[in-house]
């Protein structure tokens, strides 16, 4: 029987591929060298520290103008991989003090990778490597039209068919399933006993202290503050502090953009009229200023901006005062860290869709746009966007399909066939087959992300950190159903169609249990592609580079934005994990399969370890901090991983003669999968709710260290939206703010709701006082405790605790 199958890559291939990204991947790193020593280079390769203020710009050093543009210290130039060590040097505990908690749990992912894919690749190098060179399938299965080469030899697909040999396949995927288990359990353990005592350890931050309250039931009577106050009051009575409305901002928030671009325009016109005062500098009205009526630079600014003034303070005006501008959510702040993780994990309400309650983002991370979204309409959202990222997912197959046949000997000489004598040529041969394909994909997947996190932000997340986890998950399902999935059945099942019509229903299985195995070397040429050329090409920086350098050449006026121009960046969640969890179900597929791979993914591993470590260091800047919330989806995604690996070598193997092996393989996915419902149970709450112990614990210490804290002063502006943070409203809200300690009791606001009760109240007394007037029995009625306005003194801590 014959099968024709497409020209797979040969060893000769993927040697071409890789001294093609080898020597990509050097050139790049000796461009960052060099670059990187350039004074004029030092705020796109060195920004962490000037956000710091740990570092000075060498462009202001005294000196020769030439040593300000170029490094004339010949000696940096021998030492330009001195970035290496120094990379590694910083210990982890002080690259948490310097980075933060995600960044450095970011970092352990890498290291994870190496832990379990070092022993595992010695494990299948040492066993299954030399078991399948010495086995002759590929000759007895006599599939003449089968391109293999020496690589295919190392595979699972050159044993032969019913072999005993497999018997040690079998083992070694137990063995790579406990190894892998038994990492991840070690490092779950670590991350969540340190994630305790970062949280234990960090300094006071408004997160602790503050709820997000959403879909506030309306009241006619009350507005929205008042309603939440009035409620909290009542059912949080020793613990509630007060609370700032969520308001519908957004429109107010572009007028506060562009009195910031008035702003800088302003500035620059002003400093170059202190520069040269000879003459007012002018400007003209039209079109990017290239036409039009010239007039007064500074005048003209001044007047835009006090326009902006008038406009900013009666949209904000607007939005406080208008009842439809308060949206049915607010930030509820506590007294105690203790207070808010009670009210944040539990139901305030017999109605389980009313007061919905949830800990409130870091500050830093509240995606601000979303919370005027209203949360009716969030479950409509959703749905319409699970829909399209089924479409999405689904049909993004074929044109990925379609440009990978074009990426292939065939496919140029179907589509260009005067390219023949060229692509005939065994160095170009080489290079479409080991190359063109990753690149190809590579390239398809370059503005995936983006689109995802478009789609995640109309879902109506309100964090940076959920909007990131959420396109990150998405990715990951587009990689495995796509890139991983995708890339093996059209590589050998629907490219093989017409073969396999002609062929009997048993030559079948034995047909895809050979080709699926060879996909391998597809897989090799995309991690050369992405995980060395491309992450070499992260330590580069180029598109941070140009643009710094576009922006300082044309539109930096100031010093304010040349510091804005420096734009650090951070680590892109939803890019990079992603595409780590892409290499470990490589791995970990390919493991007992074709154990080729491994050398190549250990290198990714290790190289992208280093990169991102230099990278966290010295230049990216997180913009919040959850404290390795995501560490959950990490496990599971490895965990998901390791279960397919073993489905898929259960499949294979009853393609090989060795179905009576099912039963004993089938025990494997169902031991991962109580394995992670143990870490689940076990760890995963550490990452989702804040221990009431641990809550108790730091509000006492920190009672015991600043008795006399004032925490309202501490909390008034944390969740206020940005647009309301200037000079003139935190004025106002000083002047409304009880500046009061925190052992006060606190006052209820007075609102229309308690004013009808105590009328009502005082009917009711003087129906009784009648009553009992006229000898007529009554039952003595009990006052409302709204009345007063006040509430009981909170009861003291007098409780001891063993810290």
């Amino acid at each position: 029987v014959c099968y024709s199958f497409k020209k797979m890559a040969t060893l000769a291939d993927i040697g071409v591929a890789a001294a093609i990204n080898i020597i990509t991947a050097l050139i790049l790193l000796l461009l960052f060298a060099i670059l990187r020593i350039q004074p004029f280079n030092d705020r796109v390769y060195f920004p962490k520290w000037y956000l710091k203020g740990l570092r000075s710009s060498p462009l202001v050093n005294p000196g020769a103008f030439v040593s300000k543009i170029v490094n004339l210290d010949f000696r940096s130039y021998i030492r330009f991989l001195n970035w290496m060590p120094a990379a590694l040097k910083m210990p982890e505990s002080e690259l948490i003090d310097h980075a933060g908690f995600d960044s450095a749990v970011y970092l352990r992912i890498y290291l994870i990778g190496l832990k379990i894919f070092v022993p595992v690749a010695l494990l299948s190098w040492s066993i299954l490597v030399p078991i399948n060179w010495t086995s002759n399938g590929l000759q007895l299965a006599k599939l003449h039209d089968v391109k293999s080469s020496n690589i295919d030899k190392l595979s699972i697909s050159n044993v032969e068919r019913g072999s005993d040999r497999f018997w040690a396949h079998l083992m070694m995927e137990y063995a790579f399933t406990f190894w892998t288990c038994y990492v991840l359990l070690k490092e779950y353990e670590n991350i969540a006993s340190m994630r305790l005592a970062f949280l234990q350890s960090e300094e006071r931050r408004a997160d602790e202290f503050t709820v997000l309250v959403r879909n506030i039931p309306p009241d006619s009577h009350e507005l929205v503050s008042d309603n939440v106050e009035q409620f909290f009051m009542v059912n949080h009575p020793d613990h509630y502090l007060m609370n700032q409305v969520v308001y519908d901002a957004n429109n107010l928030a572009g007028l506060v953009a562009e009195k910031k671009k008035m702003q800088n325009w302003f500035d620059y016109y002003h400093l170059k009229y202190t520069r040269e005062k000879e003459q007012r500098p002018r400007v003209k009205l039209g079109f990017l200023g290239l036409w039009g009526k010239k007039v007064d630079a500074m005048d003209h600014f001044t007047a835009e901006i006090d326009k902006l003034n008038d406009q900013i303070l009666e949209e904000r005006n607007r939005v406080k005062k208008d009842e439809k501008g308060m949206m049915p959510a607010a930030f509820v702040l506590f007294k105690t860290r203790w207070g808010a993780a009670v009210c944040a994990q539990t139901q305030q309400t017999k109605n389980p869709t009313a007061w919905l309650t949830e800990w409130a983002p870091e500050a830093r991370e509240v995606y601000w746009p979303n919370l005027a979204i209203p949360y009716v309409s969030l479950t409509v959202r959703r749905l319409v966007m699970h829909v399209s990222f089924f479409f999405l997912t689904f049909f993004f197959i074929i044109p990925i399909a379609f440009v990978q046949s074009l990426a292939s000997i065939e496919g140029i000489k179907k589509s260009a066939p005067f390219l023949n004598p060229l692509v005939e040529k065994k160095f170009i041969k080489s290079v479409i087959q080991g190359f063109l394909p990753g690149i190809f994909l590579k390239l398809f997947l370059l503005f995936l992300p983006t689109i995802l996190m478009i789609m995640s932000k109309f879902e109506g997340f309100v964090s940076i950190s959920s909007l990131e986890r959420r396109a990150a998950f998405r990715y990951y399902l587009f990689n495995l159903v796509n890139v991983f999935l995708g890339s093996i059945i059209t590589g050998s099942a629907f490219e093989q169609l017409n073969s396999f019509l002609k062929q009997s229903a048993d030559q079948i299985p034995r047909t895809v249990g050979v080709a699926i195995p060879i996909k391998a070397t597809f897989f090799i040429t995309y991690i050369m592609v992405d995980g060395w050329a491309g992450v070499a090409g992260e330590i580069l920086r180029l598109k941070a580079f140009i643009i710094f350098h576009l922006k300082n050449l044309f539109l930096v006026k100031t010093e304010k934005d040349r510091e804005e121009a420096m734009d650090p960046g951070q680590i892109d969640f939803y890019v990079n994990e992603p595409r780590i969890q892409l290499y470990f179900l490589l791995g970990l597929v390919y493991a007992p399969v074709t154990p080729v791979l491994l050398p190549f993914i250990i290198f990714f591993f290790g190289f992208a370890y280093l990169i991102f470590r230099h990278q966290i260091i010295n230049v990216y800047n997180q913009k919040y901090e959850s404290a390795a919330a995501y560490w959950p989806d990490v496990h599971g995604r490895i965990i998901s991983a390791l279960i397919i690996s073993q489905l898929l070598l259960i499949g294979l193997m009853s393609t090989k003669g060795k179905a009576q092996s099912t039963p004993f393989l089938v025990v494997l996915p169902i031991l991962t999968f109580c394995f992670h419902r143990f870490c689940k149970d076990r760890y995963e709450s550490v990452f989702v709710i804040n221990p009431l112990q641990e809550a108790m614990i730091k509000d006492s210490m920190e009672r015991a260290r600043e008795p006399n804290l004032n925490l309202k002063r501490f909390l008034k502006n944390a969740y206020i939206h940005p647009v309301f943070k200037d000079k003139e409203y935190e004025d106002d809200l000083h002047e409304e703010l009880i500046e009061d300690s925190d052992d006060e009791n606190c006052v209820v606001v007075p609102t229309k709701h308690q004013s009808q009760l105590h009328q009502k109240n005082i009917s009711q007394r003087n129906t009784v006082m009648s009553s009992n007037a006229n000898n007529v029995p009554s039952q003595p009625v009990s006052s409302n405790r709204l009345d007063s306005g006040t509430v009981a003194e909170p009861p003291s801590h007098n409780q001891s605790l063993d810290v």
